[in-house]
């Protein structure tokens, strides 16, 4: 019941979010003139870009499958991909996309998954996602500085800091166990300095994780391999998901741009939005994609873009990962109900 009403404030407040940026964005907009535009974009065009979404959460299923099954954990494609957008709409609700991992092991706890495993596997895709998010937007920052101002600068540097900052945390814990103790000596001397209740159990709880942590290095050196294949899956996942802003682009009908000019302007959004804290983004997302993409987009249309372009990008994947959330709950209730009706029966 906790985290259900936790769920619940959650998502209240990430409706909030949505409702203040949708009117911090449009009142001072035509929405007539907005409605007139989206009505004379190419629909081809946005239906690709649904379709890379498609493809984003594929490759993530995939990813998720494949490190299960060298676990040896049984799996099918629809539960991959059921985690998958499991991990979407938790990781959108929740602050800095901190629900999303652990919902996941929870579902496929309840899956008959073994926690370490589980664990392990996102454990081993977030490291992924990591390493391609810093490397994607430095390598496109080269050529697109310019768009940035000095706000975005120093969101693009607060963000690149976080990415590096947990990944080097999820490299240090995975590959370096005594600078792992000494980082949770670090952590509960800062605790105890601002007196916080219960430090003996935290660290505990904490050197349980390390040990988790130890596990994933003795895989992870023992199948180079597979995490290799896990990177570059991860890879050709971001490309799909940058490039919906060149589909966006094209549906207005502009081709001044090539794909790579494009996806290196979203490679560098992505990086500076990913270290604010805010559920999905929400707001800020917006705001640094209407200045990046100023000299793209003339400023009469800029609204419109980011509307499809969020729109495919996160908006549409948010209902359907809600869905599917509603959908396996309820039909895990119902699952539930049959047994206890049976119990009920052989019973009497």
């Amino acid at each position: 019941m906790k985290k259900k009403r936790k769920i619940f404030r959650n998502l209240i407040f990430f409706l909030l979010l949505i409702v203040l940026t949708f009117y911090i964005l449009l009142k001072d907009q035509d929405i007539f003139e907005i409605i007139n535009i989206m009505r004379s974009v190419k629909l081809e065009y946005v239906l690709i870009g649904m379709l890379c979404m498609m493809v984003y959460i594929i490759l993530e299923s995939v990813n998720i499958g494949r490190t299960l099954k060298a676990l040896k954990e049984k799996s099918t494609f629809i539960k991959n991909l059921k985690y998958a957008l499991i991990g979407f709409f938790f990781s959108s609700i929740t602050p800095a996309a901190s629900g999303g991992q652990p919902m996941q092991v929870y579902y496929m706890h309840k899956d008959k998954i073994s926690v370490a495993n589980s664990t392990l596997a996102l454990l081993i895709n977030l490291t992924s996602m990591q390493i391609i998010t810093i490397s994607f937007a430095l390598i496109s920052l080269i050529f697109d500085y310019q768009y940035l101002n000095h706000a975005l600068i120093i969101f693009f540097i607060i963000g690149v800091l976080l990415n590096l900052s947990a990944l080097a945390l999820l490299l240090i814990s995975i590959l370096s166990k005594r600078m792992s103790k000494g980082l949770i000596n670090i952590v509960i001397k800062i605790l105890k300095f601002f007196k916080i209740k219960n430090i003996e159990e935290k660290q505990e709880r904490l050197e349980k994780e390390l040990e988790k942590y130890q596990y994933s290095a003795v895989y992870i050196k023992n199948n180079k391999k597979l995490i290799l294949k896990v990177i570059l899956t991860t890879a050709v996942q971001f490309l799909a998901y940058y490039s919906v802003s060149y589909w966006t682009y094209r549906a207005f009908g502009f081709s001044g741009h090539n794909i790579l000019q494009i996806i290196s302007l979203q490679a560098v959004l992505f990086a500076t939005v990913s270290g604010i804290p805010s559920p999905g983004a929400v707001g800020v997302t917006e705001g640094a994609f209407m200045e990046i993409f100023k000299s793209v987009f003339p400023a009469t249309m800029i609204s419109s873009a980011v509307l499809i372009n969020r729109g495919v990008n996160f908006y549409l994947l948010v209902i359907v990962s809600a869905i599917v959330v509603i959908v396996n709950d309820l039909r895990s209730k119902k699952d539930m109900q049959i047994v206890d009706n049976e119990e009920q029966t052989s019973n009497e």
